[in-house]
């Protein structure tokens, strides 16, 4: 790779690094994990440069893909005696915070391909196309991920008495962030 292609490479990663941080974290929920798929990502990334057209899609795909791939290796589903203690809630004494809790806690609870549709329509600002084309599914399928994570976000709200419009969704990416 020439001078000006590690440049352009560098600028990317500074510029992306971010995001796809943030789409990884909510895809799998975990940072250390999130860490890992970005990187993954970023090293496949690395040698196929200079050939892709779009690599800002190319790199949001492989760290969705590398998100859910690191849930599946054997050793992320064993658990620590840990795991099983009760966690200590502490209440942040701002509204805000107290939201974005809420609202990380109704995302974990929507499975998690509709997870991914939903934070790649509404928080990356995908559109349905290039939803399909991140999670490998057609545009239908996308569209209907979509609808029912919405549907599900909203039950889940709904039983914390939040009231979840279309309209929110802007609120919402702000309040994940």
């Amino acid at each position: 790779m020439n001078a000006d292609d590690e440049e352009g490479f560098r600028q990317f990663v500074t510029a992306q690094m971010g995001p796809l941080r943030k789409l990884a974290y909510l895809t799998c929920g975990n940072w250390h994990t999130a860490e890992d798929a970005v990187a993954t990502a970023l090293a496949k990334l690395y040698p196929r440069w200079r050939k892709l057209d779009r690599p800002d899609l190319y790199v949001k795909t492989m760290v969705y893909r590398a998100a859910v791939d690191e849930f599946r290796r054997p050793w992320r589903r064993e658990r620590s005696a840990g795991d099983e203690m009760p966690d200590v809630v502490v209440r942040d004494p701002t509204a805000a915070t107290d939201e974005r809790l809420r609202v990380q806690a109704a995302l974990r609870a929507v499975p998690r391909r509709q997870r991914a549709a939903l934070v790649l329509r509404f928080y990356l600002g995908m559109s349905l196309e290039e939803t399909a084309g991140v999670l490998g599914i057609s545009v239908g399928a996308a569209k209907s991920q979509t609808s029912r994570g919405l549907s599900r976000l909203r039950e889940v709200l709904a039983a914390e008495n939040i009231d979840l419009q279309v309209t929110d969704i802007e609120e919402l990416s702000r309040a994940v962030a």
